[in-house]
């Protein structure tokens, strides 16, 4: 069994464009788990080992979290590169959920950026400790302890700087370490001879005042060191370390490092920063939900001694088959053993257990508490629990963000169906994010996602990797309709025919419910009848018909939000009154509610923060507004401002090209959903005409 003392499993996360991808493919080559480094852009044709799609290395971006491991000194350290566009946030999600600690990557100019805040958000839901890395030292207009101040007036983190630059921009030679008070300068091809020598004179005065900077903060979390700085004592490096080890796994500091993953400056020190800070499995507290004891919480024992419960977080179709992601949080996994899926209670035989590198992978026999590794053949969901049948625990799912923009898809040619139909199994299996849905009424197929790009490229990967060329229509906005007014209602439903009749009576009072303060709750039901009035058994019926109607409104047949239903009186009959007919009479019921609540349409608004150049922010200001944009704020950072607002997600499409243009392709920006609110009245007449039929055909 193997010391999981020395094993890590990290996550390599930050805003797009910082440079994650870059700073892997130097972490796989100093550990030589590969043996030439390939830029992310490169033009020898090859691309970052990490990006193994061909989409990911045209486009020069990451769009799957990539897994690998190797080993750095004593540890093995399993790692995987995770997106920084907030379209493929789902990947760093699942990333988050398993992994024990992470490296942030800041961008050594632009510091903390949006999708940072994201990013961290993720982290504080996971709980997840990390090290943070200033990446990018190298670009002109650098500044790496402004960008560690960032940390801690953006993101509220306690940020502990482990190391000083030396030189910054092109001058960029070294890094000086804070704890060791010595420089270390990064020479050779690919920055793989490292030479220790003493501090430069002129960087001395600096280094004393950091590492002041560094014991202080340190002394907050160890009274030894509290003591000794008091008595004017040297602190010992091995006291630093375990302080600064043990605040950081608590998720007290932040320790910082910095360098240039491009130009090979100090990635092995961050390298150490991983081995010496971030924590082992042993170290971080897993829980499941015990099944056989109401969903008590149960601390899972990274230890190959227990029985087995492992995750699966991600699922890709390879050209292999089915390739299951799994971390194993105790116990251990043998090839030709039998796993059970806690979801489905089915036993399935484990066939072959692979360790992954990117695209590749290597076929091993067994794995153990704190693996992450994959295996084939194996049908299951993103987010099932597997155990060894001894225990029956369910981990605790991952965070799904709601898709917020919708397309109409078809296949151009019809013998393309069956392919079509394949694609779609496939990526709905493979992200949670993406759905697919038949519109009953249009028979039309729609599929939704986190954006314009996230939908882009799986259009793109079913004509790449399926062969289908398919038609998109305009993507939809997921419209919501709400009531804006309390509203009574009465109604009798009676029906006579030959035979037995329909009979059924109900009275009450339909109402808006707060979406501010309860933004996750659509509908609710009270049930106030008394004296029997209606019998126990049919009052789930008027429960049913009701919530039938919230899937589709009478102003444009999108469904409703924030409606609370009250029945307060009815009647029956022995005879007639059934099921069916209570469920009827509360449709009709809700209905006439409706029509008199004073009904509005709602749309997403969407959180936009806008990164531009000073010199063009009155043009994108200007376009904001345009779009019906509510500007929440600006700041100003060296030539950059950072605009800040909430626009309608009807007005954002095409948003991307118009910013290229106005700011000669320098300005980017990240939206995401941040609430649904009223239209204003002129957009709502427009929609009324333009779905009407689509409410009507619905409230037949």
């Amino acid at each position: 069994m193997k010391d999981l003392i020395h094993h890590r499993n990290i996550g390599i996360s930050a805003h797009i464009d910082s440079g994650k991808t870059t700073l892997t493919e130097r972490i796989l080559f100093y550990t030589n788990r590969i043996h030439a480094i390939h830029e992310v852009r490169g033009k020898d044709g090859v691309g970052a080992k990490m990006d193994s799609m061909e989409l990911e290395r045209e486009r020069g971006i990451t769009i799957q979290s990539a897994a690998t491991y190797c080993t750095w000194k004593d540890i093995t350290i399993n790692i995987i590169d995770t997106p920084g566009h907030v379209d493929f946030t789902i990947e760093v999600e699942r990333a988050l959920r398993v992994l024990d600690g992470a490296i942030l990557v800041l961008c050594g100019v632009a510091g903390v950026q949006s999708q940072s805040i994201t990013v961290d958000r993720q982290m504080r839901r996971y709980n997840v400790p990390r090290v943070a890395f200033v990446n990018k030292c190298d670009r002109a207009g650098a500044n790496p302890l402004r960008v560690a101040q960032q940390l801690k007036d953006k993101l509220h983190h306690h940020p502990v700087v482990m190391q000083i630059p030396i030189g910054l921009e092109d001058k960029l030679k070294g890094v000086v370490d804070l704890v060791k008070m010595r420089a270390f300068y990064f020479e050779g091809e690919a920055g793989n001879t490292i030479r220790e020598e003493e501090i430069p004179a002129e960087l001395a005065a600096q280094a004393a005042e950091y590492r002041e900077k560094m014991l202080d903060s340190l002394s907050h979390f160890s009274d030894e060191i509290m003591e000794l700085l008091l008595e004017g004592h040297d602190v010992p490096e091995d006291m630093i370390m375990a302080t600064v080890r043990k605040a950081c796994i608590s998720m007290d500091i932040t320790p910082v490092f910095m360098g240039s993953a491009y130009k090979n400056v100090a990635v092995q020190k961050l390298l150490d920063g991983v081995r010496d800070f971030l924590p082992n499995p042993t170290e971080v507290v897993n829980t499941a939900l015990d099944l056989n004891n109401h969903e008590a919480e149960l601390v899972m024992e990274s230890r190959n001694d227990k029985p087995l419960v492992c995750y699966a977080f991600k699922l890709t179709d390879s050209r292999y088959g089915q390739l299951t992601y799994i971390r194993i949080y105790q116990g251990e996994i043998k090839k030709g053993t039998a796993i059970h899926n806690m979801t489905s209670t089915k036993k399935v035989s484990v066939g072959r257990l692979v360790r992954m590198h990117s695209d590749d992978m290597e076929d091993i026999v067994e794995a153990g508490a704190g693996d992450i590794v994959a295996l084939f053949g194996i049908d299951c969901a993103t987010g099932t629990t597997f155990t060894d049948g001894q225990v029956r625990v369910n981990m605790t799912s991952m965070h799904v963000p709601n898709p917020v923009i919708e397309l109409v898809i078809e296949a151009k040619n019809r013998d393309d169906l069956a392919n079509l139909s394949k694609a779609l199994n496939r990526f709905t299996k493979e992200d949670p994010t993406f759905k697919v849905e038949v519109n009953a009424e249009s028979g039309q197929t729609i599929i939704k996602g986190m954006g314009e790009l996230h939908l882009d490229v799986y259009v793109e990967r079913m004509r790449r990797e399926y062969k289908v060329e398919v038609v998109t229509g305009n993507p939809q906005v997921a419209y919501r309709e709400t009531i804006t007014r309390e509203s009574k209602f009465e109604y009798t439903h009676k029906k006579q025919t030959g035979g037995s009749g329909q009979f059924a009576k109900l009275s009450g009072v339909m109402r808006p419910l707060d979406l501010e303060a309860e933004p996750d709750l659509n509908y609710k039901f009270i049930n106030s009848v008394v004296g029997g009035r209606i019998p126990k058994e049919y009052i789930p019926s008027c429960d049913k018909g009701f919530q039938s109607c919230m899937d589709s409104g009478s102003l444009i047949g999108f469904p409703v939000l924030g409606i609370e239903m009250e029945v307060l009186d009815g009647a029956y009959h022995d005879v007639d009154s059934s099921d069916m007919a209570f469920q009827i009479a509360a449709r009709m019921a809700y209905r006439e509610a409706f029509a008199k609540a004073g009904a509005q349409v709602l749309e997403p608004i969407m959180k936009v923060e806008v990164e531009t150049p000073t010199e063009f922010q009155g043009s994108v200001v200007g376009n904001l507004s345009q779009r019906r944009g509510t500007i929440m704020g600006t700041t100003e950072q060296l030539g950059y401002t950072t605009i800040i607002c909430e626009v309608p997600l009807a007005e954002m499409f095409g948003y991307a090209t118009d910013l290229r243009s106005m700011t000669q392709g320098k300005a980017e920006f990240t939206m995401e959903f941040a609430k649904y609110q009223p239209v204003p009245r002129n957009v709502q007449e427009e929609l009324i005409k333009k779905f009407g039929d689509k409410a009507r055909s619905a409230g037949r």
